[in-house]
C-alpha cells in the first residue's frame, strides 16, 4: 500500500509524531501506530470480503435491461419501479 509507506516516511524520515500523522493522513492513531510496528516488508491486509448481493442471481438480467434500455430514447425508457416490478415478476 502507498498510504503505509507514506506514513513510514513521515515518521522516519521527516520526524513526525503518530498523532501529526493521523492528523495529516485523516488515518486513526491505532492504525499508524499498528503500521508503525509491523515489519518492514508488510502491507496492510484488510479482512474484508466481497459478499454476494441480493440482486446477484439477477445480474445479468438487469444489465441486459439496462443496455436495451440505453438504446432508446429517454422517454421510453424504463424507470427502476418498473425494472423491480420485471424482476419480481421473474420470482425475486
Amino acid at each position: 500500500m502507498e498510504m503505509l509507506g507514506k506514513v513510514r516516511r513521515m515518521y522516519y524520515r521527516d520526524g513526525l509524531s503518530r498523532s501529526e500523522i493521523s492528523r495529516r493522513t485523516g488515518l486513526s492513531r491505532n492504525t499508524v501506530k499498528k503500521w508503525l510496528r509491523a515489519p518492514e516488508g508488510a502491507s496492510a491486509a484488510y479482512r474484508r470480503e466481497s459478499t454476494p448481493g441480493k440482486l446477484g442471481p439477477y445480474q445479468a438480467t438487469l444489465i441486459q435491461a439496462l443496455e436495451a434500455d440505453a438504446r432508446r430514447p429517454k422517454r421510453d425508457r424504463r424507470s427502476a419501479k418498473a425494472l423491480l416490478a420485471e424482476l419480481r415478476g421473474l420470482v425475486y
